[in-house]
């Protein structure tokens, strides 16, 4: 069992269009109070902005960043690269937006020691910087907003299915054979699965606070969300049993609130369902904004979320099943 005031990590980042957060993450990353060395693999993906140039200048000052190429620059083939290329028997995977604590590490090979779980990690704590953001934050950090998940919402410590990140017991990955490749999206609840399938434990810590960046604009947030419920499908797809009534919420209300929508054409009191659905969006906003401009935007974000999830869900085909 690995000592933490001796023990070392390896910090992986999979890392692609990110010139605005990189040097942040990394900032935070190399400002650990871990007692332990260090070391940063950067799998840089072909990006359309500074980041490769922001990278290599992080690297040249600052001898425990590493840069690897990541030529598809999928997520999954990023951290597969990056632990190849790395060396300790910790690693801690964090993203290019993504802003850790500074007792992030220590606390979260503290847990694995103690609990003998083989992964570790957290809250998903999104935090805009604009009002839109703000209000998209909201949302991602509201159980009306995305369930009930722990990573999302928070809650006391424990064992759970999946968390945001993780901190892993290298050889725990070893054994699964790493990220699988072929996920677009969902491959850390996908990788979880297989962690747990194979007799390990995940577990759940709320100090591990991640500040994470929520998108932009409807549009951006629109996409987003219908590749986590494209993706959603195919790991239930691909592992039998792992479906609940919380995944299949989003569908159920598409079909709900179109149906009601076109029948209501017919026949107008077959309107109400997607009258209380509305209803419930405003509700909700309400209840979740904290300022005027959050519960403004609120209803439009709801419902894209929702919306999104659900149809990607519904739309995801078996062609994505490997």
């Amino acid at each position: 069992m690995v000592e933490v005031n001796s023990s070392a990590v390896s910090v992986i980042l999979p890392v692609l269009n990110e010139e605005d957060y990189l040097a942040h993450a990394v900032r935070a990353i190399l400002e650990q109070d871990f007692k332990g060395s260090i070391e940063v693999i950067l799998a840089i993906g072909p990006s359309k902005d500074r980041t490769l140039e922001i990278a290599k200048e992080l690297a040249k000052n600052d001898l425990r960043i590493k840069i690897v190429d990541n030529p598809t620059g999928r997520t999954a083939a990023g951290l597969n690269l990056a632990i190849k290329n790395s060396q300790n028997p910790i690693i801690v995977r964090v993203d290019g937006h993504a802003n850790i604590p500074r007792n992030y590490i220590s606390i979260a090979v503290s847990q694995l020691e103690k609990t003998g779980a083989v992964n570790v990690g957290g809250i998903m704590a999104a935090e805009g910087q604009t009002p839109f953001e703000n209000a998209v934050a909201r949302a991602m950090r509201s159980p009306l907003g995305v369930g009930a998940a722990k990573f999302h919402t928070g809650g006391s410590e424990g064992e759970t299915d999946t968390v945001y990140l993780g901190v892993f017991k290298r050889d725990a990955l070893e054994a699964i054979g790493g990220f699988d490749e072929h996920f677009t999206r969902a491959q850390d609840w996908e990788l979880n699965y297989r962690l747990r399938k194979n007799g390990g434990k995940i577990y759940f810590d709320p100090r591990l606070t991640v500040t994470y960046r929520p998108r932009r604009s409807l549009f951006a947030l629109s996409k987003q969300y219908f590749e986590y419920g494209r993706w959603r499908r195919v790991v239930a797809r691909t592992h039998k049993g792992t479906i609940n009534a919380r995944y299949l919420a989003p569908p159920f209300t598409v079909f709900g609130t179109a149906s009601s929508l076109i029948a209501g054409l017919f026949n107008s009191l077959l309107f109400i369902p997607a009258g209380i659905y509305g209803s419930f969006l405003i509700l909700a906003s309400v209840f979740i904004g904290k300022t005027l401009k959050e519960r403004f935007y609120l209803p439009a974000i709801l419902f894209t979320m929702h919306m999104s999830w659900g149809i990607g869900f519904i739309t995801s085909t078996r062609r994505f099943v490997r």
